[in-house]
């Protein structure tokens, strides 16, 4: 799919400094004199959207003490977390990935929602009905925990197991802990067909869930505002929903620590931590 008109967006104004925050106007027709009209305006949109949908990625869930297991967070027992989350990694070692992910598990289960997520359950309780949406590329369920009820999971849910061979899908919460015991309980066995269990999530070399990625176009494509917080816009498809958005007219909100590859194209890039951003914009 292509979209020359939001990629060929060059403009780029004078940055506005709000204390630790960046504010840079781009295509958007909104004026702007100061820290607290942003915040205003930006308000201001969310109140009068019909649609406001929020793309969040790895950064929202990182200020919640989860890793990313990318950079600095390093390896796991010396193997690459990228590499081991992968499909072929999980139908050569499918006993090795689950370890990993019920590690994962564990480390998730002790981290609770923090502001953002809460901001955004909140903003969503004030639009009602469909007119607040979370499109999420993270699986650590913490925008349901936060309240949050309009949620598409485009890579799928970290406590939930699939099969490959029936297509089963089901809760899967493993406290496996770290014993022999649990280690030789892995792999989990299907409960309809006997095979072995995938983790609910989606693995590197692996496609959306059609019906996921179907639902997230549609919701992306109708919104008027869309807020894209804690992500780099660097995976693919998650990346082009900013575009599906843009192609119907909607404004683009970047909310990030560093700039990315498309926060010259958004309406408004905010440089901060979503935790201390969100709650700003959400009316009480």
């Amino acid at each position: 799919m292509d979209y020359p008109s939001l990629l060929s967006i060059a403009v780029l104004v004078m940055p506005v400094f709000i204390k630790k925050y960046v504010c840079q106007k781009h295509t958007c027709g909104c004026s702007m004199a100061n820290g607290a009209d942003f915040f205003a305006q930006i308000r201001d949109m969310l109140a009068g959207s019909k649609r406001v949908v929020f793309l969040t990625g790895a950064g929202i869930s990182k200020e919640s003490g989860i890793p990313t297991f990318r950079g600095n967070d390093g390896l796991w027992k010396s193997y690459d977390p990228v590499k081991l989350a992968s499909l072929s990694a999980f139908l050569e070692n499918p006993s090795l990935v689950w370890e990993f992910y019920s590690y994962r598990q564990r480390l998730i289960r002790k981290c609770r929602p923090n502001p953002a997520h809460v901001a955004i359950s909140r903003i969503e309780d004030q639009k009602k009905g469909d007119g607040c949406w979370v499109l999420t590329q993270n699986v650590d369920g913490l925008h349901r925990c936060a309240g949050s009820k309009n949620i598409v999971e485009l890579h799928g849910n970290i406590f939930k197991a699939k099969c490959i061979q029936c297509g089963f899908y089901g809760d899967m919460d493993m406290d496996m802990g770290v014993d022999a015991a649990a280690a030789a309980a892995l792999p989990p066995k299907c409960p309809n067909c006997g095979s072995v269990l995938k983790p609910g999530v989606v693995l590197f070399e692996e496609a959306l869930p059609q019906k996921e990625w179907a639902k997230a176009i549609g919701i992306a494509s109708s919104c008027d505002l869309m807020l894209i917080v804690g992500t780099s816009l660097n995976v693919s498809p998650a990346n082009a929903l900013p575009f599906c958005a843009k192609d119907n007219k909607a404004v683009l909100v970047e909310v990030n620590p560093e700039e990315t590859w498309l926060s010259r194209s958004m309406d408004f890039t905010l440089k901060g931590s979503a935790a201390d951003v969100l709650p700003r914009i959400v009316t009480y």
